[in-house]
This record gives C-alpha cells, sequence and structure tokens, in this order.
C-alpha cells in the first residue's frame, strides 16, 4: 500500500482513497457518539449551516469547536459528550479541521474518518479494501500537527501489515501542541474542554467501528462501519 500524507489544502484532486484524521478532537467525539448510540453524524459546512439544519430538525443535536454558543446542544469535547443522550439520534457536526478535511476530500470512492479510538478498525477495513494508495489527509496545522500525523502513520503501518504498536504514536501525540494547548485550557477553566479529553483522545483502538462518510441527499453523511475482529478473519 502507497501511504500519502497530506494537508488539506493539498488536496488537488479527489483521492480513490482517503482517509481524514483529527485526533483532538472532533474524530474523537465522532467515534465516542457512535459509541453512545448516535444514529449518524452530518458534517455541516458552516456554522450557519450546522444551525439551519437544527432549524429543521430541533431532535438532532449540534455541537462545535470552542465554547458554547446558542443554538449549539454542545462542544466538540469527548469527555463533555459523555452526560449527552445521542442514543438514536442524529448529531450534526461543525469543527475547524476535522470536518473541512472530510468536506474537502468528500468525491473520495471510499472516504474514512479516523482518530486513535478506531485506528486498528480503520486499518482493517483498509485492508478490506486492498488500495492501493490511501491518502490520509492531516487536517491540523496544515498538515504537520503532530497528533494528526502520528495516528495517520499509525493506521497506515498496520493497515500494511506492519506489527507496530500504538505507543510510540501516542507518545509523540502526547508531546503535541494541540495536547498542550489542550491542557492549558483545563488549567485555566476554559469552557468547551474537559479534564478528561487529552486522555480519551490517546487512547488507541478503543472501538471496534471504523467511520465512513458519504454524500446522502447533498449531505456528508458520517456512519459507523463494524469490520471484522482478526481473529473473525482467520480461517476456522
Amino acid at each position: 500500500m502507497d501511504a500519502r500524507f497530506v494537508g488539506i489544502a493539498e488536496l488537488s484532486q479527489a483521492p480513490s482513497v482517503a482517509v481524514v484524521i483529527d485526533v483532538m478532537r472532533a474524530f474523537t467525539v465522532a467515534a465516542w457518539a457512535f459509541d453512545q448510540g448516535a444514529d449518524k453524524i452530518v458534517l455541516a459546512e458552516s456554522l450557519d449551516d450546522a444551525l439551519a439544519l437544527k432549524a429543521l430538525h430541533p431532535d438532532w443535536v449540534t455541537l462545535k469547536d470552542g465554547p458554547p454558543a446558542p443554538g449549539f446542544d454542545m462542544v466538540n469535547s469527548p469527555g463533555l459528550l459523555q452526560s449527552v443522550d445521542v442514543a438514536g439520534r442524529t448529531v450534526v457536526q461543525k469543527t475547524t479541521a476535522g470536518t473541512v478535511g472530510a468536506l474537502a476530500a468528500k468525491d473520495a470512492s471510499l472516504l474514512l474518518c479516523a482518530s486513535f479510538v478506531v485506528a486498528e478498525a480503520t486499518a482493517q477495513l483498509l485492508r478490506a479494501s486492498q488500495s492501493d494508495v490511501v491518502t490520509f489527509v492531516v487536517t491540523g496545522d496544515e498538515g504537520q500537527t503532530e497528533e494528526d500525523l502520528a495516528c495517520a502513520q499509525y493506521i497506515a503501518g498496520r493497515a500494511a501489515g506492519a506489527e507496530v504498536g500504538a505507543e510510540e504514536f501516542l507518545r509523540r501525540a502526547a508531546e503535541s501542541r494541540a495536547v498542550a494547548d489542550l491542557t492549558e485550557g483545563v488549567r485555566r477553566g476554559y469552557q468547551g474542554v474537559h479534564r478528561d479529553d487529552v486522555a480519551l483522545c490517546l487512547e488507541a483502538d478503543r472501538f471496534p467501528f471504523a467511520m465512513v462518510a458519504r454524500l446522502e441527499d447533498s449531505l456528508m453523511i458520517l456512519r459507523s462501519c463494524a469490520v471484522p475482529s482478526p481473529a473473525d478473519e482467520a480461517p476456522v
């Protein structure tokens, strides 16, 4: 498998297979929402679009980066999500990096969204797809953010069949500027962050599903996708 690592701005043409990475925190939040029973996630293009969808569907759950804001039910925090009931509901998500990256790659034949918590499941799905070339979109800091790049490289290694552990990649992520900024935000008591966010984002392979995005009725919809475990794949 030929793995390519690019920033959002480098997506000059639609890749065949794309994996959009946002560890801190969009696609960690998305994975936790699915674990808590969310039906689907709409990746909104703008805050106004998210609010317009909420107006049309009052029962949908809207979330955004930063502090709480009128019209939004919650913020983009896996720790704060724990207290929100999303079971059976549609979540509308708008963030500054992850959702932007997914929408930029919307024409890919196979589009996955990922973070550490779904890394192994994402790698398994890539192996099953037998793709020759996979484009990893590192969404933060113009493709240079360390936690997203580390996660992308971990998934790429696992997808290629390498016996790599998560520890070194998680260490790199833990030393990133994004983790430092989030930790400082917790220390200062900023709204929109939770003391458990860093730990929840830096847990590898927690969930047994990948997350697949595709256009449905003009909306970019993210859904969880169960993948077989290695034991299930082994011949009997």
